[in-house]
């Protein structure tokens, strides 16, 4: 692999220096209070929400495991990415629900629908589901990266990029976040176009890669009866996931919060939803050029999740290599400045806060801070036991997403849509999918202790997504059973929280919100999430 050179340092530096300046900005102009701090004073447009969220979904672990997934024969997995269409129902269905009742947090919206019971559940299992998937993949799939790109061992790439990103998030905020996102979503976008243009055109086009790979290495739909990704499992739990990611979790939602109002932070997501199509161009395809190469024998590496930085050091021209690099480096500090954010949101709003009531503002901005540099030590810790759940980080995240996914989608839904489910139903529900995913992670790691025939070893070897479609379906019949069986809610407490439950002035005030515009953009998102689904068939 070829190692930087001057030019490439030169880029590297000036990305640096406009973070720097960007962030320096940001500090200067911040106020000492909770809105300010964890939801940048709730005055965002949305462009800056959309790149926002953008650059927040879109970390080193997404180009690395993508990359790695085109370059594995593992394209099912490409159905995630294709899921543009769930960010406009946090636009359309849930966000409205969210404004309207003024909350910072997911928990805080639960404890005005539910009860205080599901809101503590639902802060501790997140900030746990954070270490687990997000903070640990991305701090590991950043040491891949640096140590890749910048020739220095692993653990040296992944601490040093954690404590600068920890550094500009402890002291600027969410509002430093959101911005330097949108610097960093921008400078992806352009690095990862400009690898793929190059790429296509060393392998000789689509066409010659296809020919090389074979038409079926292109479809993403495998037979029900696939050990590894039956279709319609994947369709199911690949949008439970979504759900649950785009709809419900802290680190995505909190952007859409910080826009002016409903209509500013609809277009966000909607603009968002456009962004979230590039990421099947820019690094699904860029690892089945690395694969293309390697079958060639003009490209070599050991591991899938190599495919992406290798690619890169050796066809990009000097200079243009530096900005790749850092779009990766930027990729990679966007996730853990996002994900930092949102858990010391959590754990500062929703369990210090309730602990301590009267607690002044200042006293609570230092707690996120305070939280933040926790957060950061547990996800180091993570990562050696990380590593051995699953060959490919990508099939990792995604397969330990699918068991923690269906409790919580299952209860912000039918919480939105059903008024008759009540805080008991909802209490229950989450306590048992905790209980069930920690259970399935437990069998998964330890299945050959079991005999092969027995209940616990069938339960450890399901198949992941299988596994999540099941467990979806008993979560919904699980809190419809035990809402039916307990107390229905107060009217008063739901009134503007489910769909049953708005008043005439709130559905005035929600079509005002938006213009044919709005629409006619989500339904041309829709349209090309059919037509990729379509063209990745294989034919």
């Amino acid at each position: 692999m070829k190692q930087l050179d001057t030019w490439d340092w030169v880029s590297i530096s000036l990305y640096f220096l406009l973070l720097v300046g960007i962030a320096i900005w940001v500090i200067r102009k911040k106020k000492a209070n909770t809105e300010d701090y964890f939801l940048a004073g709730r005055n965002v447009g949305w462009f800056v929400v959309g790149a926002s969220i953008f650059a927040s979904n879109i970390g080193s672990e997404h180009v690395v495991g993508l990359a790695g997934t085109g370059a594995s024969n593992k394209l099912p997995l490409l159905i995630y990415e294709v899921q543009a269409w769930v960010v406009l129902i946090l636009g359309w269905v849930f966000l409205p629900f969210y404004a309207r009742s003024g909350v910072f947090t997911m928990p805080e919206f639960l404890e005005k629908r539910f009860d205080a019971r599901s809101r503590w559940v639902l802060s501790i299992f997140s900030i746990v589901a954070y270490v687990l998937t997000k903070i640990s993949v991305t701090i590991y799939a950043g040491g891949v990266v640096v140590s890749a790109l910048l020739g220095i061992d692993f653990w040296t790439g992944a601490i040093a990029t954690v404590l600068l990103t920890g550094v500009y998030t402890v002291l600027g905020g969410m509002r430093a976040v959101v911005y330097t996102e949108t610097l960093q979503a921008v400078l992806l976008i352009i690095g990862a176009a400009v690898l793929t243009f190059i790429g296509l055109d060393k392998v000789g086009g689509w066409g010659s890669m296809v020919d090389t790979l074979g038409p079926e290495y292109f479809n993403m739909w495998r037979p029900a009866t696939d050990p590894d990704f039956p279709w319609p499992s994947l369709l199911i739990t690949s949008t439970i996931v979504g759900i649950w990611y785009w709809c419900t979790d802290q680190y995505i939602v909190q952007r859409a919060l910080t826009a002016q109002n409903i209509k500013e932070g609809r277009r966000g997501t909607i603009f968002g939803a456009l962004l979230k199509l590039l990421p099947v161009f820019l690094f699904l395809i860029p690892g089945v050029i690395a694969l293309t190469l390697k079958m060639r024998g003009e490209l070599h590496w050991e591991n899938a999740d190599e495919a992406f930085p290798v690619l890169m050091s050796n066809l990009l021209p000097s200079g243009l290599r530096g900005l790749v690099a850092a779009g990766l480096l930027a990729a990679l500090m966007s996730s853990l400045a996002s994900v930092f954010n949102s858990c010391s949101t959590l754990f500062t709003v929703d369990i210090y806060k309730k602990l301590k009531p009267n607690a002044p503002e200042k006293k609570l901005v230092r707690t996120g801070q305070i939280a933040t540099v926790f957060v950061v030590i547990i996800g180091i810790i993570w990562i050696p036991i990380m590593a051995n759940i699953s060959g490919v980080l990508y099939e990792y995240l995604q397969s330990v997403q699918s068991y923690i996914a269906p409790p919580i989608t299952a209860v912000f839904l039918l919480g939105i849509f059903y008024k008759r489910i009540n805080a008991t139903g909802a209490f229950a529900t989450l306590i048992m999918g905790i209980v069930v995913a920690f259970l399935r992670i437990t069998l998964e790691l330890t299945k050959g202790n079991f005999d092969t025939d027995s209940f616990l070893y069938q339960l450890g070897d399901m198949n992941f997504l299988s596994f999540g479609a099941w467990f979806f379906l008993f979560c919904i019949l699980f809190i419809i059973v035990v809402s039916h069986l307990t107390k229905a809610p107060d009217r008063e407490q739901i009134v503007n929280l489910t769909f049953g439950t708005i008043t005439e002035e709130e559905k005035k005030n929600n079509k005002s919100s938006y213009s044919w515009v709005d629409i006619a953009i989500s339904v041309i998102v829709v349209i090309i999430v059919i037509g990729v689904m379509i063209f990745f068939n294989g034919k």
